[in-house]
């Protein structure tokens, strides 16, 4: 029971290898063609998503840094795509492994701490003593803001697999008892499983929203 409740986390195939992570490239061969068709209502909505996203992104960071607002959107339109494939039955869903999510969040991480400093440790420095904290606490404060700091790769890693394990668990756990249901309660759990696929939508949104925002707040706090 418990193996076939995770069989759909498992990357790995028949052949046993691991060639489920690919589902993470799909995106490269569908998402480029559809700048060279016909415009469509789908181009205007991402289009209108992408250009309110960099409006968002520019008033964390200041108005200086415009082009670093389009590696954040491209963190957000790469975990929401993938979000959105594990929706569909047998894609694999990369976005539910530390693996993926931990190489997206560590890298930035480290690349803000070292940028920081080196570039603004006198910033970096005042960044641990909050305005108006008493001197008896400053000590303290060092080591909160110095755990807070460590600890944020692996909250954004967590956070985003958490949430996207949590709903196909709870989606597998349904489904697997419908074989023993009658056949008006199956027709109430169809209308379960269309809600919580609808819920799910909007979690693959917005934890792809929340890790590019964070993302974005960790990189202002460097400048």
């Amino acid at each position: 029971m418990m193996a076939n409740l995770f069989s759909s986390f498992d990357p790995s195939t028949n052949w046993n290898t691991s060639i489920n992570w690919t589902s993470t490239l799909i995106g490269i061969l569908i998402i480029p063609p559809s700048f060279w068709l016909v415009p469509s209502r789908n181009i205007f909505l991402w289009n209108k998503i992408t250009s309110t996203l960099h409006k968002e992104f520019l008033t964390l960071l200041g108005s200086q840094n415009k082009t670093l607002t389009m590696v954040f959107i491209s963190l957000f339109s790469m975990i929401l795509f993938n979000n959105f494939l594990g929706l569909f039955p047998y894609i694999f869903t990369s976005t539910s492994h530390m693996v993926m999510t931990l190489s997206l969040a560590l890298p930035l991480w480290l690349t803000f701490m070292l940028f920081g400093w080196i570039s603004n440790t006198i910033h970096m420095f005042a960044h641990l003593v909050p305005q108006g904290t008493p001197p008896v606490l400053m000590p303290f404060m060092v080591c909160i803001e110095t755990i807070s700091n460590v600890i944020r790769p692996g909250t954004l890693a967590i956070r985003l697999s958490a949430n996207m394990i949590a709903g196909h668990l709870l989606m597998t756990l349904l489904g697997n008892t419908g074989t023993s249901m009658s056949m008006y309660m199956i027709n109430i759990l169809i209308i379960i499983q269309i809600l919580l696929l609808t819920l799910e939508s909007a979690v693959a949104i917005i934890q792809s929203y929340v890790f590019a925002v964070l993302s974005t707040l960790y990189s202002s706090e460097v400048n």
